[in-house]
């Protein structure tokens, strides 16, 4: 019933397993890759005519974890899997990201991805596994894509690199880094790094390079066995040249003046009115919109790359090597905990860190089990950075991608949770873009966090790099615009400080690119990255002494594990009283550790006074100040240090002789008590009489 197609291999020390044929048989392409005991079903659907009137390449990945994969139950009401998390957004980008580039040129058919995890063992992470298998449904289904590719994963520890590291080591790694490309060269990079040199970043890219391809050889063979026919290419619908030589006749001085404009909006405005001119004189002679659209972006590209490679000055006026003006300001909102305003030519970010407790950490359910995050770095792209009118929404893949790679660029840097026990969270509003506002956000959460007083390491900074390719030669730009992104061959970030690279995101637009060309794009932009950080420094070139004023102090103290119950109180009723009546935050550990915080600090105090009383335990001698909670006959019960009672008894009321207690106390009187032993039962007792209620002072030591 089942035509079974295996290909296995030893790789980094576990099997590796692709197979085809017994699932899923009636998509294009389909392959379950197992890795170790985790297994993904990777499946590729392409519509079988293009979609009418687009001039652009619909594709869609979506990876999709499957609770079931680790014996689990999704949490909630509904108790099924719901909108996207954080974590298969960003794996749905990292799949999309290396294969993108490679559909045939031409393809317009409607194509859908989709990587589902059905089991997961908890060691080997999906993300290389589903990658992998994507490539490979993709090789076999017979849609024109030109692959294969490799993926893999790679650690670094104390030098020596690592294969796809283990999920529970990654985190004590100096580096964790994706690696993706064909056998040719480098498609993408991701990563988070100790500020590692950028000898050590290309080392690492390159060890994960020549790690796949042996994964590659695997999908190959594989193919040999099973591949499905390939597609046949319609025939273009227009002559390309024909229609690209007549729009140069008829707008192509006009798109030349436009890139003489130095002013992205003066630009836009000169090319949206030449694309205008362009589809009402060509569509009078029914040219197609789509062939018009196609063709005037490739005409624009034309005229921006040309004139780089030719003079070396690029749209703005700058040359290759030079950083936009940069403007850095700190403290600008005045409520807030921490704040910035980074301006880099036209792109802006403003960047907002405010500082909670434990209590506003955010738990998040994964596979591998729940945990809680302490640092969290949200980007938001609204429609008016750009000088658009756009829908408002939930954040988008972008959006999510973006604020991940800022936090990857300053988590390394941030103090250990028990230096600093605080929630942390940047907001980062993207004012205005043209270029790299990821970078941006990294150079402006660096600045915000040190306004509100976080302890950094160092401060971070972040650049975007770009390359122009062509058969006469090549330029890598640094700090590139919006244009030069969209019409260029690569997109490389590199965030890092003075002492190494901490983040790296890379995409390629072309088939890849080779080790000599990431050197120098590395070395440029560590220049690029060392001038940013001096500019910054005119700001702020530390963390401040304190954290702000209008943040919450964090005191720590410790109490014996034995305590912790009578902190708490039955049913939390002691520490809901402690918080009601001091108004402060309180949050206690299984090991003691009591963190206690306020804005103002008196509540604060109010708070730790009070549990310092709960679990000290009484001294003899010692004068404590208590309340009397009852009167009897034979003398008053008082509470001292929080929840000790003790008996004073009537002959210890008062140095003269007593006739009746209340003659003497009433209930809730606040007095001076002193401990004079313990009973049989380890009852508290007290006495009143040896203490001056006026000073507190003992009078027998008076006397004496």
């Amino acid at each position: 019933m089942f035509n079974v197609y295996r290909k296995e291999l030893i790789w980094g020390g576990r099997k590796l397993v692709l197979e085809t044929g017994k699932i899923a048989r009636q998509a294009d392409g389909a392959v379950l890759a197992t890795y170790g005991d985790t297994s993904v079903l990777c499946t590729v659907v392409a519509m079988k005519s293009p979609r009418p009137g687009i001039d652009f390449f619909p594709l869609t990945v979506n990876y999709q974890e499957k609770t079931f994969a680790a014996g689990k139950i999704p949490g909630g009401f509904f108790k099924r899997e719901g909108r996207p998390t954080e974590k298969e957004t960003l794996v749905s980008r990292l799949i999309d990201r290396p294969i993108r580039p490679l559909f045939a040129s031409g393809f317009r058919n409607e194509t859908q991805v989709i990587c589902t995890v059905l089991s997961h063992d908890l060691e080997n992470d999906p993300d290389i596994v589903a990658m992998i298998g994507t490539s490979a449904a993709l090789t076999i289904s017979g849609i024109p894509f030109l692959g294969p590719t490799g993926a893999a994963r790679v650690g670094c520890k104390d030098g020596e690199f690592i294969l796809n590291p283990l999920i529970d080591t990654v985190d004590d790694l100096d580096l964790d880094l994706v690696v993706a490309g064909t056998q040719e060269g480098v498609l993408m990079v991701e990563s988070q790094a100790r500020e590692l040199s950028e000898e050590v970043m290309l080392g690492a890219v390159m060890f994960g390079h020549a790690a796949f391809q042996p994964v590659i050889q695997a999908i190959i063979e594989l193919a040999e066995l099973c591949a499905k026919e390939p597609w046949t290419l319609p025939a273009p619908a227009f002559d390309k040249a024909a229609v690209m030589a007549r729009l140069k006749e008829v707008v192509g001085a006009e798109i030349e003046a436009a890139y003489r404009e130095t002013a992205k909006q003066a630009r836009h405005e000169k090319l949206d009115a030449a694309k205008a001119q362009a589809l009402a004189t060509l569509g009078a002679e029914e040219i197609a919109p789509e062939a018009i659209a196609g063709c005037f972006k490739k005409l624009e590209s034309a005229v921006l790359r040309g004139a780089v490679l030719a003079t070396g000055f690029r749209v703005d006026g700058r040359d290759t090597k030079t950083v936009r003006p940069i403007v850095s300001e700190v403290g600008i909102l005045k409520r807030a905990h921490g704040s910035a305003l980074f301006t880099r030519g036209e792109t802006q970010a403003l960047v907002v860190t405010t500082l909670g407790t434990s209590q506003d950490e955010q738990i998040i359910d994964a596979l591998e089990g729940e945990y809680r995050e302490h640092f969290m770095l949200h980007y938001n792209f609204p429609p008016y950075s750009v000088g658009e009118a756009g829908r408002m929404g939930s954040p988008g893949r972008r959006e999510i991608g973006h604020g991940k790679l800022a936090w990857r660029a300053l988590r390394p840097l941030l103090p250990i949770k028990e230096n600093f026990p605080y929630t942390v969270r940047v907001v980062s509003e993207i004012t205005e873009s043209n270029g790299s506002s990821s970078m941006a956000t990294v150079c402006g959460t660096s600045l915000a966090l040190m306004d509100a007083g976080v302890p950094l390491a160092r401060p971070v900074a972040g650049i975007a790099m770009g390359l122009i390719k062509e058969a006469s030669g090549f330029a890598v730009l640094t700090d590139i615009l919006g244009d030069e992104d969209h019409l260029g061959d690569m997109d490389f970030k590199v965030a890092g400080t003075e002492k190494g690279v901490t983040a790296l995101q890379m995409d390629i637009k072309i088939t890849s690119i080779t080790e000599d060309i990431m050197k120098i794009a590395l070395a440029q932009a560590r220049d690029g990255r060392l001038h940013i950080l001096g500019e910054m420094s005119k700001a702020l070139g530390g963390a401040r002494d304190a954290v702000n004023e209008n943040a919450p102090r964090i005191t720590v103290i410790n109490i014996p594990k034995e305590k912790i119950r009578d902190v708490i109180g039955s049913g939390g009723k002691v520490i809901r009283e402690i918080v009601e009546t001091t108004g402060a935050k309180i949050d206690i550990d299984d090991d003691g550790t009591v963190k206690v915080s306020a804005v103002d600090s008196r509540k604060s105090d109010a708070a730790i006074n009070w549990i310092r009383g709960i679990v000290a335990e009484p001294e003899l001698g010692v004068v404590y100040t208590g309340k009397v909670v009852k009167v009897v006959d034979f003398g008053a019960f008082v509470n001292f240090l929080g929840s000790r009672d003790g008996l004073v008894h009537i002959s210890e009321l008062a140095a003269q002789r007593v006739g009746k207690v209340a003659d003497v106390v009433k209930m809730g009187d606040e007095v001076k008590v002193k401990v004079l032993g313990f009973d049989d039962r380890g009852k508290v007792k007290l006495s009143m009489k040896q203490v001056d209620q006026a000073t507190g002072e003992d009078l027998t030591k008076k006397a004496g």
